[in-house]
């Protein structure tokens, strides 16, 4: 296969043109201009965007255990129409993804019904909760690419370092959900007017990056490096700039909606508008686009969590956290970070596929001879909507309902195969 006459942007080799891919089997054979075609199949990128295939780091896929909200297969579904080619799922299953044995069913439900690669991210502790460290070893064993106990937050500062040397001695990222539980707890919304005026309770910034500074010191301590997951605040992003300055071998993520919506949103007590960490203030809206392009933050994922119909159409109290993001985070990202009419598609393309590649180990986020064959391309004057009737996600959980888009993945590549093109599933 080759891809003819994209405009490739390729973060990893520093490279922006206009070149041909040439692909055999599963990997990258060639780049280079004017690739002969002969005997081969073509994929005609003319005026598109050629990206290394998009790799979100943080994605819920519910299976298994909560296959109502969502299962691998329609879950893969919606990253590839986002054009994500690869995944990572979250350990908040039903049981949770602490042992050998989970990760080995995870492994078979991948092998049968996903459609774009998903790598596991195994808990830190025995389900979940906080106390019990899982036997690192045999996770490792098993192929998860990290750890983490995402959607809870270890509050014991004693097992979260213990947790880090364990994981240093066995070559492990820990993710951190870094939320103070004493602070946040029986909140729903960012503490400030609007909480005030809707009488809901809020949930204070110190919660987070009080914790993120927890954490960041306590991998410093053990001379081991760390992930923060979901970045909100602004003090977040001061935290993790300082860290970095002075040597601290921490990354960190955002997810799309903390630099595309405000906690103003949540004035028509819409629950689509419920996340955790709550959407913040303007002020915190800019910070996390600075920290996006200054390299503070060196990630985008979408925390992709779908919820059930039932789980949102209630009280704003009630109602679930989160949101579903796979198919609207390029375009969010294309929408956020560009200055008028210029997009920074270098920036897009390591945020969202060279950085996490890196972050995670992967052999992927590249346009390199040798490496995997996934590539994202995308129509940057494609104007689209997205609607109820188009998400492709189980859940309909999405605050960006009925937003128009410009700039859309027409096709997509993963391993080597034709997975999307011309906007269909092949």
């Amino acid at each position: 296969m080759i891809i003819k006459n994209g405009y490739i942007v390729d973060p990893a080799n520093d490279r922006e043109g206009i070149f041909d891919i040439q692909i055999k089997g599963h990997k990258i054979e060639k780049v280079a201009k004017d690739i002969n075609t002969k005997d081969r199949d073509t994929v005609d990128a003319n005026g598109k965007i050629v990206l290394p295939g998009l790799i979100d780091m943080h994605v819920h896929l519910r299976e298994p255990g909560r296959e109502d909200m969502e299962t691998v297969r329609s879950g893969t579904l919606a990253a590839v129409a986002g054009g994500v080619t690869s995944v990572c799922s979250m350990p908040n299953t039903y049981p949770a993804m602490d042992n050998q044995k989970m990760v080995k069913e995870m492994k078979n439900i991948v092998k049968n019904d996903a459609y774009a690669n998903v790598f596991t991210v195994g808990a830190i502790t025995i389900n979940r909760g906080g106390r019990v460290l899982v036997d690192m070893e045999k996770m490792k064993a098993s192929g998860v690419v990290s750890l983490s106990d995402d959607g809870s937050s270890i509050q014991d500062s004693v097992v979260m370092a213990r947790a880090l040397k364990k994981a240093k001695e066995k070559s492990l990222l820990i993710i951190s959900h870094s939320e103070n539980i004493e602070l946040s707890k029986g909140g729903v919304i960012n503490e400030g007017i609007i909480a005030t005026k809707l009488g809901l309770k809020g949930i204070p910034k110190r919660s987070e990056y009080e914790f993120i500074e927890r954490d960041i010191k306590l991998a410093k301590k053990a001379k081991t490096r760390i992930h923060i997951a979901h970045v909100s605040t602004k003090e977040s992003v001061e935290v993790i700039r300082k860290a970095k300055k002075d040597g601290v071998s921490v990354t960190a993520e955002t997810a799309p909606h903390y630099f595309s919506l405000t906690d103003s949103c949540c004035e028509t007590y819409d629950t689509r508008t419920k996340m955790n960490p709550p959407l913040r203030s303007e002020e915190d809206v800019e910070a996390v686009k600075k920290g996006l392009l200054d390299g503070t933050i060196d990630a985008i994922a979408s925390d992709h969590a779908p919820h059930g119909k039932h789980e949102k159409e209630t009280t704003f109290d009630k109602a679930a956290f989160g949101i579903i993001g796979l198919e609207t985070s390029l375009a969010l990202a294309i929408m956020g970070l560009a200055k008028g009419e210029k997009v920074p598609w270098l920036e897009i393309a390591r945020l969202m596929s060279t950085n996490p590649a890196k972050i995670l180990g992967l052999r992927k986020g590249a346009l390199t001879e040798g490496y995997d064959a996934d590539v994202t391309i995308v129509d940057p004057e494609k104007e689209w909507e997205y609607t109820k009737e188009s998400v492709i996600s189980k859940s309909k959980n999405s605050p960006f309902l009925d937003w128009r888009f410009k700039g859309k993945p027409t096709d997509v590549i993963i391993g080597g195969r034709l997975v999307f093109q011309n906007e269909r599933f092949t």
